[in-house]
């Protein structure tokens, strides 16, 4: 591996490898079934194997990677079931953060999200699919921000990774940008509305676009998939 990545000073060196690591995994640069060396790692970013060790365990942590004794750090399959417990995790909170959001939202975060989904719309344009699943995190990120709950996001994205790797696999069919933006907008327009109701089925409906794209996507890349 060539080093293709320069550490900033004064960020934790284990959380910038964990990071990195994580988006070259969920975006399927690293797929699944590849073995992680910490050797190569660590001499990618110019550090020593205890960083690299600690942001594997970070990765497992999240259930993207898989220690085997004696054997090595695998990418961790895909996990049908992983992903539906993340899914029906994360729809019980965020559709109790947007219900608070419509009430209580700050106009500042609203006009935030109004620019967001602009962004979105560029980066659709652009078939950008790295920086449209960044803005469609932000955009969930700010509705959590909006009422001050920065908390509730915190935990939906220690949840998500296994939800993410099936979100950048959908994009450019099965779930294409298009219409995760039609239903961002519709999410948006109930929060500016005040329309708890209107939001929370909104931001339910949302998220269970999930459930339709699952099967799709684990035909066509079956062995990415665990058996299960």
């Amino acid at each position: 591996m060539s080093i293709i990545h320069v550490l900033h000073a004064g960020q934790p060196v284990n959380q910038q490898i964990y990071r990195f690591l994580r988006q070259e995994i969920v975006t399927c640069i690293i797929p699944p079934g590849s073995l992680l060396s910490e050797k190569e790692i660590s001499a990618r970013f110019n550090v020593s194997r205890q960083p690299v060790r600690e942001a594997f365990i970070k990765l497992a942590e999240t259930g993207l990677v898989q220690v085997l004794p004696q054997r090595g750090t695998f990418v961790r399959k895909i996990s049908a079931r992983l992903v539906e417990d993340g899914r029906f995790i994360r729809e019980s909170l965020e559709t109790a953060v947007v219900r608070r959001a419509a009430k209580q939202a700050r106009p500042d975060y609203l006009e935030r999200l109004d620019y967001n989904l602009e962004l979105q719309t560029r980066a659709a344009q652009k078939q950008d699919s790295n920086e449209f699943l960044r803005l469609d995190d932000d955009f969930h990120r700010l509705i959590a921000g909006s009422i001050d709950c920065a908390l509730a996001w915190e935990t939906v994205e220690n949840i998500k990774a296994a939800m993410d790797r099936v979100r950048f696999l959908t994009l450019s069919e099965v779930s294409p940008p298009d219409r995760l933006i039609e239903q961002h907008h519709t999410i948006f327009n109930a929060i500016k509305s005040g329309d708890a109701d209107a939001a929370e089925q909104a931001m339910r409906t949302h998220l269970q676009e999930m459930i339709f794209s699952i099967t799709p996507i684990s035909e066509r890349n079956g062995e990415w998939f665990e058996d299960e």
